[in-house]
């Protein structure tokens, strides 16, 4: 039992951090000068469908945000919390990424 614990919680960090990583690599994208919000949202999207599945992409939003004087594209996903195998709650995990709107 301790083993199927491990690898459990291997599997949510592992999920945790493809989220964070689509949600920052989505908002870079829609920072880029030919970009939009919607380019950036589609693009965390498709990278989520790829590493994971696409129930973990269902539920993605952009804005724009002040960060520390700058601003900002923010990418928030909201996805399972895969609590047996990949079958959790639903919006168990938020994560968010951002990246500097230049020009």
């Amino acid at each position: 039992m301790f083993f199927v614990s491990i690898i459990q919680l291997a599997l949510i960090l592992h999920v945790r951090n493809t989220l964070i990583d689509a949600a920052a690599s989505g908002a870079r994208y829609g920072t880029l000068a030919d970009r939009s919000a919607d380019d950036a949202r589609r693009r965390t999207g498709e990278l989520i469908g790829t590493a994971l599945n696409a129930d973990f992409a269902r539920d993605i939003e952009t804005r724009e945000v002040t960060f520390q004087g700058l601003r900002t594209l923010e990418v928030t996903v909201r996805a399972p919390l895969p609590v047996i195998g990949l079958i959790g709650p639903r919006e168990g995990l938020e994560v968010t990424g951002h990246a500097a709107i230049t020009g």
